[in-house]
Parts: structure tokens; sequence; C-alpha cells
């Protein structure tokens, strides 16, 4: 079984209520009881965290290595400014997917720019909830491919 670790960014907690012009009306549990239908259907196994705090998020992927095959990502806010989130993710040596609600690229100039995308294997953005399921399919394909398995 593939183990994928899921983590969600800052503020993400407050999805459904936090501009859902730009995140939508889901919520985070509604997300994640939506990747673990997703997970069960490709027989993958996760672990689902929530950081605010980027030392968290660098300590959750620095023990990822030989404990999961994969990272799927939303780092929110760090996207555009943690090297330190880059850095770990690029340190472990695992394929991670980077995802995101909105589509970072038709938003505010800042948001253009991921620290995380040149070390993530790929990218989806702008599917709203969809984002986290179309990552979470290419993860296990990526992973599937390289293990040699179906």
């Amino acid at each position: 079984m593939i183990k994928i670790l899921v983590i969600h960014g800052p503020n993400l907690q407050l999805l459904g209520r936090r501009k859902p012009s730009v995140y939508g009306r889901t919520t985070l549990q509604e997300i994640n009881a939506q990747l673990k239908t997703q997970a069960r259907k490709l027989k993958a196994q996760l672990t689902i965290e929530q950081f605010n705090h980027e030392g968290q998020m660098v300590d959750a992927i620095g023990k990822a290595e030989g404990h999961f095959d994969g990272i799927l990502i939303n780092p929110a806010a760090y996207t555009h400014t943690s090297v330190a989130v880059r850095d770990a993710i690029e340190a472990v040596d695992l394929p991670a997917v980077e995802v995101h609600l909105s589509n970072i690229h038709a938003r505010e100039a800042f948001r253009h720019n991921s620290m995380v995308a040149p070390v993530a294997v790929g990218q989806i953005c702008g599917f709203g909830p969809d984002s986290y399921l179309l990552g979470l399919s290419a993860l296990c394909g990526f992973l599937k491919k390289k293990k040699g398995t179906k």
C-alpha cells in the first residue's frame, strides 16, 4: 500500500468561511473526507496534517523519509515565502505534488512564484477541492510507475 503524507498549510483550517469567493465553501474536514475516499480507491494510506507554523511543517516533512512514499502538500502562504519548506522537500527525496485550491498564477503577482514547484514532481491549482483529488491521483500514479506496479 502506498503511504502518503498530506500537508495542509496555514489558515486552511478556516476553509469554508475564509474568502469563499476565492477558496469556496468546502471545509478542510470535507476535503479530508474526499481524500480518504479517493485514497481507498487508489489503495493508498493517508496521514493528514495541518500546520499554521512553518517550523512544524518543516519538521513533519523532515520526518517523512522512511515512513512515507510521497507528499501531497498545499503549502498555502508558505508557497511563496518559505525556502525552509522548499529545502525540506528537496532534502527528504520523496516525490511531492503541490496543490492549491485557487489558480495562484491568476491572482496577485506575489502569488505567481512558488518556492516549492521546482522541487515538486508537479503542481495542480485552480480546481478547488478537486485540486487535492487530482494531486492525489497524480502522485499515486507517479509512485506506482516508479515502483513498476499497476
